[in-house]
């Protein structure tokens, strides 16, 4: 890990020289991290930073998801042509996204230099683990992600893949790494009773066997709980040994989180398994968000977006489902490390399918303003990012 590199630096022949100008350069970088983090910590109202993954890097702790996005030629990590494992609603480049400069960059924390991911050092410490991603489709291109990502290195692997509801499975087979995908968009149960969807907030039990049995857990749950009509995912709400129809959509998640919370505090064997939780992964459906005057009137989501915001802070809204998280984990037994991916997100508004999506048809394609999917993202893409952070805080 690197806080400068040394061309920041001018060449010096006698080291007393240079102090002056280390020692102003160093203040500057302190300085300007600083500000940055209490610009974040502004946008995350009441965000426990004891939970924020740090690690050392010459003495200085490094603020992981604090920072910008820099353009960097050496990127993706892996081209779309070499990972049959991404599904047609995130692949972007072969449904015919016309521009690629979404793909050349890098995530810059302010004081010090991410590791690059490299996927046989993944493969040498997992060996014979299973790295399991629970939750929603989010959680399933994080999976597909990895990956692609892990792949690159060892293009000529020999590899097997399970697919299944809820489980799916790919195994590179050398190293006995599993990584698995568990679909569980709530974390908490849903039963089917006579056709009626019943999600139960205190419900955990259809899960838990095959959670157990994971090294590495990934959580993450959030876009679900605020889907409303068609794509709602249940019919009624069990809670507290009554039903109903609807609840406080915040009120909701916060009850299932508790449930899940309590299942890892009582079923995680500390010494033997690592629990993350992923975030929440930001929409960018509202351009007046990000733009202003006519861009924000012409733009009506994130169709034809190519860059990413400049800075290290979002204007639009922090979502309120950060706070119902960071109160649960906060509280906690099991160390949970949350990859608070949220801010660096907020700021990727180019990075979504949009409308190319293999999910689509052309009459869709042909009506961005309704059908242009903001909440999912492209592969490869932004859920790179995600993993390399992932790495990161897992090797270092």
């Amino acid at each position: 890990m690197t806080l400068f590199s040394s061309d920041q630096f001018p060449s010096c022949h006698v080291f007393k020289s240079c102090l002056p100008f280390l020692f102003v350069a160093l203040l500057f970088q302190f300085q300007t991290g600083f500000s940055a983090l209490i610009m974040s910590l502004k946008n995350h109202p009441g965000h426990p930073q004891h939970r924020r993954p740090m690690f050392q890097t010459n003495q200085s702790t490094c603020a992981l998801f604090v920072g910008t996005w820099v353009r960097d030629d050496s990127y993706p990590l892996y081209p779309y042509s070499n990972c049959p494992i991404i599904d047609a609603e995130f692949n972007c480049q072969l449904y015919g996204r016309p521009d690629s400069d979404y793909l050349k960059y890098r995530w810059q924390p302010l004081n010090c230099v991410l590791p690059r991911f490299d996927g046989l050092v993944f493969l040498s410490k997992m060996r014979g683990k299973n790295v399991m991603f629970v939750g929603d489709s989010l959680g399933r291109n994080q999976w597909e992600s990895l990956i692609c990502m892990i792949s690159a290195s060892t293009p000529k692997m020999q590899t097997q893949i399970i697919r299944g509801d809820p489980l799916s499975t790919f195994r590179f087979l050398e190293y006995g790494l599993s990584i698995s995908f568990y679909r569980a968009p709530y974390l908490v149960d849903i039963d089917v009773v006579q056709g009626t969807r019943i999600l139960k907030l205190e419900g955990i039990d259809e899960n838990r066997n095959a959670w157990r049995m994971a090294d590495v857990l990934v959580f993450n749950t959030g876009h679900w709980w605020t889907h409303k009509g068609s794509l709602q995912g249940w019919d009624l709400i069990e809670s507290g040994g009554k039903y109903y129809k609807d609840m406080d959509r915040l009120v909701a998640m916060e009850k299932g989180l508790r449930t899940w919370s309590n299942w890892v505090d009582t079923y995680v064997d500390r010494t033997r398994t690592r629990v993350f939780f992923q975030a929440i992964s930001p929409t960018h459906y509202d351009p007046s968000e990000w733009g202003t005057g006519a861009t924000a009137t012409v733009t009506k989501n994130c169709y034809g977006e190519t860059a990413p915001m400049i800075g290290t802070t979002y204007p639009g809204t922090y979502p309120d489902q950060m706070r119902v998280v960071d109160e649960v984990i906060r509280e906690m037994h099991v160390p949970t490390y949350l990859l608070d991916i949220t801010m660096l997100s907020e700021l990727r508004k180019d990075g979504h399918p949009s409308i190319y999506s293999g999910d689509l048809s052309p009459t869709q394609r042909a009506n961005p303003d309704r059908t242009a999917d903001c909440s999912h993202w492209c592969l490869p893409g932004l859920p790179d990012t995600w993993n390399q952070l992932f790495y990161t805080v897992l090797f270092y």
